[in-house]
C-alpha cells in the first residue's frame, strides 16, 4: 500500500509561467556540455544543460536545443556531433559557448573526434555521436545520438549549473556511492 502523506502537508503551487518554471528547475542540478559539429563552414557549438544519458543497449543520448539555436540547424545538417563533458575549470568555456554571435572557437583549443566534430582541450570526457531523431517539444528540440566513441576520463570534477550559477561538485573521496556500482548491480534496469 502507497505511503499517505501527512495531513499537515500541503503544497503550495502558483502558476507555471516561463519566469517561474525557470527559477523552479533552477534548483535542479544540472552538468554543462558543450555540444558541437563540423561542417563545411568550419566548426560550431553551443553550451548544454539539457543533456543525459537515454539507453545503455544501444548507447543512446539526448539533448535538447532551443528552436531559436542557429547552431541547431548546422548540428542536423551535418549529422554528427560530439557531447564535450565540461570540467569545473572551464567556467569560461561554457561562457562563451553560451553566448551567440562571436567565433566561439577563437581561443579554445580542440582537435576533431571520430566523427569530425570538435573535442575540446580540457573536457573531463566525451562521446561522438551520430543523429539518430528529433521531436519537437516546445520551444525546445528533443535531439537522439547514436554514440559511436566514448573518451577517455580524465580526473577532475564536472563543472555544474544550479539556480543560475557555476558550481562544482562536492568531494569524491570515501567509499563508492550506490550510483557508482548501480551498472553492476543485477537490478541495473532500476535506475536506467
Amino acid at each position: 500500500m502507497p505511503a499517505q502523506p501527512e495531513a499537515d502537508v500541503r503544497l503550495a503551487g502558483s502558476d507555471p509561467s516561463p519566469e517561474r518554471f525557470r527559477q523552479i528547475l533552477g534548483h535542479f542540478c544540472t552538468g554543462v556540455t558543450v555540444i558541437t559539429t563540423h561542417d563545411a563552414d568550419g566548426p560550431a557549438g553551443f553550451a548544454c544543460q539539457a543533456f543525459a544519458a537515454l539507453s545503455l543497449e544501444p548507447p543512446l543520448v539526448l539533448f535538447c536545443p532551443s528552436q531559436s539555436s542557429t547552431t541547431w540547424p548546422r548540428i542536423a545538417e551535418s549529422g554528427h556531433f560530439c557531447a564535450n563533458v565540461l570540467a569545473s575549470s572551464q567556467r569560461e568555456v561554457a561562457r562563451v559557448f553560451g553566448a551567440s554571435g562571436r567565433d566561439k572557437f577563437a581561443g579554445v583549443p580542440w582537435s576533431p573526434g571520430p566523427t569530425g566534430a570538435p573535442v575540446l582541450d580540457g573536457v573531463l570526457t566525451w562521446a561522438a555521436c551520430t543523429l539518430l531523431d528529433v521531436h519537437e517539444a516546445g520551444d525546445h528540440y528533443v535531439v537522439i545520438g547514436q554514440v559511436m566513441e566514448l573518451g577517455d576520463v580524465r580526473a577532475g570534477q564536472p563543472l555544474l549549473f544550479y539556480r543560475g550559477r557555476y558550481g562544482v561538485a562536492g568531494p569524491t573521496e570515501g567509499p563508492p556511492e550506490v550510483v557508482d556500482t548501480l551498472l553492476a548491480w543485477p537490478r541495473h534496469a532500476d535506475w536506467m
